[in-house]
């Protein structure tokens, strides 16, 4: 077994950093921590997208800081929970997703993950683990046991469950089984914390319901906060949206889309989202105050972003792609993205995304050089986009394309 560290400084740094709230109390978690014994702890985290995107980062970044202490780490992917759907923070029901979708989503999910947590560490290994394993077999008999713990009182209390009533909006009996589902992840795993988003709170502290019931032990609960435009408090992250940031984005990629988000939101960013010292940050913070442009402290963090996830080269050959884009030919920071599929012919995305009226206005543009995909014109019709980069058709399309799989 590992060496349990108890240094105060770094327990205060998992008790503080990226914490919004902690379930019973912070000084119950951190008599725990200071006590020499191995916690267990775990994440979960739905396929729903075939990508993790950097808000999902914050929670791994708080386990790396507990399996430094030494404490058991577990990353579970809800394979079967991902089939139910997550009602947290929605207005209207999932659509289920099939085993087909689940399997293909989640394909490169530990190798994204692993960008941030030692998966071939020997001494204390990560585990990567999926929900199917039991909750595949739970019979009809168990779950009706496990429903028998919660009241329909205490479901409604969710805060989207009571605007879709008010809202005369359809709420599904089976959108009820998430929470019963995903708490019983923390019985099935015996784990004595539990973290994840601030939207997640009702669903983890339904598995501390659930551990005190079959488990008769305490279930600490530390949730972590979303990232959002400070200002709009609008979500910068949602797969459900299918918007943010995926940490198995392109490097130059990445690097643009650090350097297109709020200003405002550099800060939580850095805190929540990088390796950077809090006494880092607060230097940073301090420059900001005296007016220096926030640009060059997005900057740093998109270079700091993309180093995390490319390493350092990969990270300034972006940097200076991207200066040498946006910089030098005054293009905006912000700029439409579109998501297309690799090998498309970019003729057809241009009709696809109705930049053009048809191929043959299409083929005409070509023919002007008025196409231009990365710096370079492009003449031939049958030009496929296999790589990311910038757009521009004529004057008034100017726009970021992203490939997927």
């Amino acid at each position: 077994m590992p060496n349990i560290i108890t240094d105060k400084e770094k327990i205060e740094e998992v008790l503080t950093r990226s914490v919004d709230r902690i379930y019973p109390t912070k000084q119950a978690l951190e008599e725990l921590l200071s006590s020499g014994k191995q916690i267990k702890v775990y994440v979960g985290i739905d396929p729903t997208a075939d990508y993790v995107h950097l808000g999902h980062s914050t929670n791994y970044l708080v386990l790396e800081r507990l399996w430094k202490l030494g404490h058991k780490i577990i990353v579970l992917v809800g394979d079967f929970t991902a089939m139910i759907g997550d009602p947290s923070d929605k207005t209207a029901a999932r659509a289920p997703l099939t085993k087909e979708q689940v399997r293909d989503n989640l394909k490169s999910f530990k190798e994204q993950i692993g960008k941030i947590l030692d998966f071939q560490d020997l001494e204390n290994p990560v585990d990567f683990v999926y929900n199917s394993a039991w909750l595949s077999v739970l019979d009809f008999g168990k779950l009706v046991e496990l429903a028998s713990h919660f009241t329909v009182q205490q479901m409604l209390e969710r805060d989207m469950f009571e605007k879709r009533l008010k809202d005369n909006k359809p709420l599904y009996v089976h959108e009820f089984f998430y929470p019963l589902l995903q708490g019983y992840d923390s019985v099935a795993l015996e784990v004595d914390l539990e973290v994840g988003g601030t939207d997640q709170t009702f669903n983890m502290l339904a598995g501390r319901t659930l551990a005190r019931r079959y488990l008769n032990r305490e279930k600490f609960v530390l949730t972590t906060p979303l990232l959002v435009n400070p200002i709009t408090n609008e979500k910068l992250m949602s797969k459900s949206a299918g918007t943010g940031i995926g940490l198995n984005e392109s490097p130059e990629n990445m690097f643009g889309k650090v350097m297109a988000l709020p200003d405002e939101s550099v800060l939580q960013v850095f805190r929540d989202c990088t390796r950077v010292s809090v006494d880092e940050i607060e230097q940073k913070k301090l420059r900001l105050e005296r007016g220096e442009n926030p640009r060059n402290v997005k900057l740093e963090l998109a270079r700091e972003v993309t180093a995390l996830y490319h390493g350092a080269s990969a990270s300034a050959a972006a940097e200076h792609r991207w200066k040498q884009i946006f910089s030098e030919k005054k293009i905006p920071d912000v700029i439409p993205e579109v998501r297309v599929e690799k090998e498309k012919q970019l003729v057809d995305v241009l009709v696809e995304q109705q930049f053009t009226k048809s191929k043959t206005e299409a083929r005409r543009l070509f023919g002007q050089g008025a196409v231009e995909f990365d710096e370079t014109v492009v003449k031939d019709v049958s030009f496929v986009l296999d790589h990311e980069g910038i757009l521009r058709v004529g004057k008034k399309v100017l726009v970021r394309v992203a490939i997927h799989n």
